[in-house]
């Protein structure tokens, strides 16, 4: 269970301070805080929940939200943040996220684009980005994190194996102490984001957090289905596949490895 008193009194003079909505059942976190944002919600507003009955990942894909277990939330962002930085704000998540899950469990994070949190082959979390533009600027973003922290057991149907934190680690996990991490962490990632010359620095950044970004044989799934070798992210952060028949530079879908069939994708 949330310590909730302890929570907001932690986040007292952040920018979540008194923004944090808990729900022990709700359908999803990011539909919450989409609900929220176009009613006028504020900035660093948190939406945190206990369960999801409807939990949704990148490409309306189902995320297992089983009450207790994992950690299920969404953030609402108002940043001055320029159109053309959008495509980098899941892998800020994802740099946040990593830094947020070593800090309290000592656990490296591989990075796996776009939005994939791996422990090992193991999916441990998953990133979800909804957004709205106003004009070429950002009216507003809902960043929906799903992390396992408690489960032991996981449904067959799963094509990529998946763990938890606790698994990993060998021992319990604190949700409280992983949620006040990440809210930090990713507070610190996303103001750095809207300074051009952080934002320039991303994708250098997530790729040294990640073993499938360059020289790694792979798949992609989705509109832009392709095979090749990982060649890096390029200034948007989009993944670049050198293929058989060129260089292409991938905007949306998922990547995989060539032997897995993979249609488990995460988020909040």
């Amino acid at each position: 269970m949330y310590d909730l008193a302890a929570l907001h009194s932690a986040l007292a003079g952040t920018v979540y301070s008194g923004k944090l909505h808990f729900f022990a059942t709700t359908g999803s976190t990011n539909t919450e805080a989409l609900e929220a944002a176009r009613a006028g919600a504020p900035h660093g507003s948190v939406f945190l929940a206990d369960e999801q009955t409807a939990g949704r990942g990148r490409g309306d894909h189902r995320w297992e939200s089983e009450h207790g277990v994992g950690l299920y939330l969404s953030v609402l962002l108002r940043l001055p943040l320029a159109a053309a930085h959008l495509s980098l704000l899941p892998l800020a998540a994802g740099l946040a996220a990593a830094d947020a899950i070593h800090t309290s469990t000592g656990v490296t994070i591989d990075l796996r684009w776009p939005n994939d949190l791996l422990c090992g082959e193991r999916k441990a979390g998953g990133i979800l980005v909804e957004s709205k533009l106003d004009g070429h600027a950002l009216a507003f973003a809902v960043i929906g994190i799903g992390i396992n922290v408690h489960q032991r057991r996981f449904s067959p149907a799963l094509a990529t194996p998946a763990t938890s934190l606790d698994l990993a680690c060998g021992r319990p996990i604190s949700r409280q102490a992983l949620l006040l991490a990440l809210l930090k962490s990713l507070e610190h990632e996303t103001q750095i984001l809207c300074e051009d010359k952080a934002a320039r620095s991303l994708p250098a950044r997530v790729e040294q957090h990640s073993s499938w970004l360059r020289g790694r044989r792979i798949e992609v799934h989705g509109p832009q289905a392709c095979t090749g070798t990982t060649a890096g992210l390029d200034a948007h952060g989009f993944l670049r596949i050198e293929t058989a028949h060129g260089m292409v530079t991938v905007q949306t879908g998922g990547i995989r490895a060539p032997e897995i069939n993979d249609s488990n994708a995460a988020g909040s």
